[in-house]
């Protein structure tokens, strides 16, 4: 095996564009028990740990190689409280939300967050340069997203506008050190629209839109408008049946978990 510790993003990006096959490593929280396990046996690794760049948080922008341990302290409440149920401590020093990005599984607890925001995900690539890609154009799939093979991703790119209230609740048989039966974040905006993005109900983290369009223009729910987002969540959301959940109990959660956020938005 052979791998590249990139010392700095210049050099990062010149490994990828040499080795497109390879895989890259940030945290690999997800990638190294595959490994362990023996389901993937790569020839080539990108190893980014070394690379700075993708640790600046700030500005607008949350580095790729943001580490969960760093999210979890941070300013932005909704990321926080997702980030303080992603594993253990130890997962939390080495996970990184670029990891959470790429592996786009649809249980990933930090892309509800991203979803609400509308947030970008830049790609960047040693020849073109970088691009911005909407959040819902990147994750196209079960653990499958846009990236091109000369492509890193290097940042969330937030929006100029944040919300002035957030929110993140997951349901699982504990309250962290478990993959999500659901999970959810929502964001009430300055001009009184909301936004309620869904993880672990759909092939991909989902926006309920039009749990969002009942809400728009309101602060302060009634109890029988906090009823209806719940069963238009119930009903929006596209969840199946597993061995962690069934899909009934998915809609259930979804919308009873919604629900519960708006409140917490609107006191």
């Amino acid at each position: 095996m052979e791998i590249v510790h990139a010392a700095g993003l210049e050099e990062a990006l010149a490994a990828r564009d040499a080795m497109p096959e390879a895989q890259v490593l940030a945290g690999g929280t997800d990638f190294m028990v595959e490994v362990n396990f023996r389901h993937r046996e790569p020839e080539e690794v990108i190893a980014l740990r070394r690379v700075d760049e993708l640790k600046e948080l700030g500005g607008g922008r949350i580095g790729a190689g943001v580490t969960w341990r760093t999210l979890e302290a941070g300013p932005y409440r909704a990321l926080a409280q997702a980030a303080r149920t992603v594993g253990s401590p130890q997962i939390r020093a080495a996970g990184t939300i670029g990891g959470n990005l790429g592996t786009a599984s649809p249980a990933g607890d930090g892309l509800p967050w991203v979803a609400a925001l509308d947030a970008g995900i830049e790609l960047t690539s040693l020849t073109r340069g970088s691009r911005v890609v909407p959040w819902d154009e990147f994750l196209v799939g079960v653990k499958r997203t846009s990236l091109e093979s000369d492509e890193l991703i290097t940042a969330v790119v937030l929006p100029p506008t944040m919300p002035v209230a957030e929110e993140f609740a997951k349901v699982g048989v504990r309250n962290a050190m478990v993959i999500s039966t659901v999970c959810a974040s929502v964001a009430r905006m300055p001009d009184a629209t909301w936004r309620i993005a869904l993880g672990s109900v759909a092939p991909t983290t989902m926006r309920a839109r039009q749990a969002e369009s009942l809400l728009s223009g309101t602060a302060a729910p009634t109890h029988e408008l906090l009823d209806e987002v719940a069963r238009t969540v119930a009903a929006e959301v596209r969840p199946i049946t597993d061995h962690r959940s069934t899909e009934a109990y998915r809609r259930h959660a979804a919308g009873v978990v919604v629900k519960r956020l708006v409140e917490r938005c609107a006191a």
